[in-house]
């Protein structure tokens, strides 16, 4: 009788540990690496009148993301920044478009200085084949020239999206 009591309380330690511990268990994080083309759509900047060369800027571009596995995605981006002489933080929503319909939505914190950019994000949503995503993404730019007619600079770079997605 013991014997059977025993096998019990065993068998229910087991099961309780394989659901806390199976539960807890995340799944690995994939990356997806790219480079990018990016382009201005629209630029408005607002002078400050605090320090000379101070603007507050809205700011709409363009991209296309090209994935090392040759999927291309289109990308919007819509942001503010706040510039002195050029240099300056921003903060962006990206919506990346792939051919398939699905998207990732991301939230973009950085710092734009002469012709370079640097930033962190954190993805906030995604659809199709990525929903239920979590991740985040960084990324590195340089930038040309402003040329006569354009909204703004024309940039290239590459970053790094890392995410996991629910079990189905």
């Amino acid at each position: 009788m013991a014997t059977k009591k025993s096998i019990w309380v065993l068998f229910s330690i087991l099961l309780i540990l394989f659901l806390v511990l199976g539960s807890a268990i995340q799944a690995r994080a994939e990356t997806m690496n790219y480079k990018f083309y990016t382009y201005a759509i629209t630029g408005e900047s607002v002078p400050v009148a605090d320090v000379e060369g101070h603007s507050v800027e809205l700011f709409t571009r363009g991209a296309f993301y090209v994935f090392e596995n040759g999927e291309v995605a289109t990308i919007n981006h819509v942001g503010t920044g706040d510039f002195i002489k050029g240099f300056g933080s921003f903060m962006q929503y990206v919506n990346i478009k792939f051919q398939d319909g699905s998207a990732i939505i991301i939230k973009s914190r950085g710092v734009f200085g002469g012709a370079a950019g640097q930033w962190e994000s954190e993805i906030i949503k995604g659809t199709g084949r990525f929903e239920g995503i979590k991740g985040t993404q960084s990324a590195k730019s340089k930038f040309l020239p402003v040329e006569k007619g354009e909204a703004g600079p024309k940039g290239y770079g590459e970053g790094t999206i890392t995410y996991t997605l629910p079990k189905k």
